[in-house]
């Protein structure tokens, strides 16, 4: 049977909440390029067995993770900004006071209204909408055993939920069921249990969305079915009532009043906002662009992040049974070694231990009118090469996971086997392989 609750549950605890970049969506072509790549990588491989399979999927969706920060470090240094010197050149945005106000520029130098600088000024944060029932003791039960039913409305769907109580269930019991069955359900609305520390818990909802439209008075809504027993066990939980409703953010832009639904929005397509606390009275946050050299460095101190980052995963799992020996890390070092002295010549430094450093006196030396051509073009080379190796990791991790080899494919007479790739880069691994 194939094993992948393991690496399910691994890849969300991990990257679930990962955020998505606007790198990770592809075009057609782009996505039968990589499924022709696998499909080539399929034909000649040989068939094996892992050595250890419970550590080796983590392993694999380590690797092929970290290779996808590297793929997308590449990509935002890319196409979009023209030349390559463009590409390490480009804006990056600053706060004044990332407590308050995070920023992130997402634009791409050709905006309409170009703005070099503004205030921001929070007066308030969006916020979710909160459901808190009334607080029950936990040792005791306070429903009538027997089966309930309950509708919760969103603004776009409606759901029926429906649950027991049995006789020698607690309330405690109940509203962990309750907890249990909004969170699997995945409509956007949390679940939790408060204690009030005295013995008794309320199940408290809140929503994943905030704000609200001129039309909207609510987020979610819930309310018993029409059953004299689902009314009464709705009064005894108390869900159904707004304890906080959702708000809108609240903030001025050079002394401006705007409003937002979320916490998060752009401005004139090149600034994304992320608003994090109020601003004191008076008082405001900068929201502009970083001088070049900065900008400069920031951009290769992505590219730089994500190359140590995979570093990292290699010594992480270096001496397991997982790992085929140093190999994986000695295939991303090849990638920098071979052009060390380019790089340390631009500020690029290579320590003993394989991570890059940024010297910014060498950076800001190598930038130079006179010099500038030929930096940027051994970071594009750079850039080039780690992108390379970054796309053959992630079209086969379990290249560099321990394993027996079984038996070779005969080669140049074999067919296309598409679906191998599910078996092992898929990670559906069987214990008895």
């Amino acid at each position: 049977m194939a094993k992948i609750d393991s690496a399910f549950e691994y890849y969300v605890a991990n990257y679930g909440n990962n955020n998505v970049s606007r790198y990770d969506s592809h075009k057609k072509s782009d996505l039968r390029k990589v499924y022709n790549r696998i499909v080539k990588t399929n034909k000649e491989s040989p068939l094996y067995k892992i050595s250890d399979a419970d550590t080796a999927k983590m392993f694999a969706i380590d690797i092929k993770e970290s290779a996808k920060l590297l793929q997308n470090a590449v990509a935002s240094l890319s196409n979009d900004y023209g030349s390559f010197e463009n590409a390490f050149q480009k804006k990056v945005a600053f706060s004044s006071d990332e407590d308050k106000v995070s920023v992130n520029y997402v634009g791409d130098g050709t905006e309409e209204n170009p703005t070099d600088k503004f205030e921001i000024q929070v007066d308030q944060l969006a916020t979710p909408q909160v459901n808190t029932g009334k607080y029950l003791n936990d040792f005791i039960l306070s429903f009538t055993p027997g089966g309930y039913s309950f509708d919760l409305d969103t603004l776009n769907s409606s759901y029926e939920f429906q649950f027991t109580v049995g006789k020698d269930e607690s309330n405690l019991d109940i509203l962990g069921k309750l907890s249990n069955l909004i969170n699997n359900s995945n409509l956007g609305i949390k679940a939790d249990i408060l204690s009030d520390g005295h013995g008794s818990s309320a199940l408290s909802l809140t929503s994943k969305q905030t704000g609200l439209g001129e039309q909207e008075d609510y987020l979610f809504a819930i309310s018993p079915s029409a059953s004299a027993g689902s009314v009464a066990a709705m009064d005894t939980l108390g869900i159904n009532n707004i304890t906080k409703p959702a708000a809108n953010s609240s903030f001025k832009l050079n002394g401006v009043d705007h409003s937002s639904l979320s916490n998060t929005f752009t401005i004139n397509n090149a600034f994304e906002l992320s608003l994090n606390s109020i601003n004191d009275a008076g008082t405001s946050t900068t929201i502009g662009f970083k001088a070049n050299i900065d900008a400069i460095a920031d951009n290769i101190l992505t590219l730089t992040d994500a190359y140590n980052n995979m570093l990292q995963v290699a010594e992480d799992y270096y001496g397991s049974n997982a790992s085929d020996g140093n190999r994986f890390r000695n295939d991303i070092l090849a990638a920098a070694d071979s052009q060390k002295e380019n790089l340390a010549d631009i500020g690029l430094m290579i320590g003993r231990d394989g991570r890059i450093r940024i010297d910014k006196d060498v950076l800001t030396q190598a930038t130079t009118p006179e010099r500038a051509t030929e930096t940027f073009k051994a970071l594009n080379n750079f850039k080039d090469s780690l992108g390379g190796k970054a796309d053959d990791i992630i079209v086969d991790p379990m290249n560099y996971v321990n394993k027996v080899v079984v038996a070779y494919k005969n080669p140049g007479h074999n067919f296309n086997t598409p679906y191998i790739t599910s078996i092992y880069s898929g990670l559906m691994l069987d214990n008895y392989a």
